[in-house]
């Protein structure tokens, strides 16, 4: 989908549409699958472009998706409401990390890892 087509999208819509990318990802690692998932990667991150060019209003809407049975849709969630919800969604990184579920719960730790020592700052 383009850009073009987001912009006219509803959040919620956009919200879903993040879900489904996320899950699809989570398959394309199961079947490691890797240059799926880096196509799945483009598409998530221009969603998550889309709802942040909204606003934090509309940003929080992602925090629907910390209770997901997917560890990947929690896991995408969480890194892009670190800037606007960072206790809230360091505690479901946390809960993936602890989880020991790979592959999700690698990238959770080194997320953690990464925001403690300061290399990655939320945006």
């Amino acid at each position: 989908m383009s850009n073009g087509g987001l912009t006219v999208m509803s959040v919620n819509d956009l919200v879903k549409r993040f879900a489904e990318i996320s899950m699809a990802q989570a398959e394309a690692l199961e079947w490691d699958e890797i240059g799926e998932f880096n196509r799945l990667y483009t598409q998530l991150d221009r969603v998550g472009r889309e709802i942040q060019r909204r606003g934090s209003e509309d940003r929080t809407k992602l925090k629907g998706l910390y209770l997901h049975p997917s560890p990947q849709v929690r896991l995408n969630a969480a890194k892009s409401t670190l800037a606007i919800a960072p206790q809230e969604a360091r505690e479901v990184l946390e809960s993936i990390c602890a989880s020991r579920r790979l592959p999700q719960s690698l990238d959770a730790g080194m997320t953690l890892s990464n925001l403690d020592s300061g290399i990655f700052k939320p945006t």
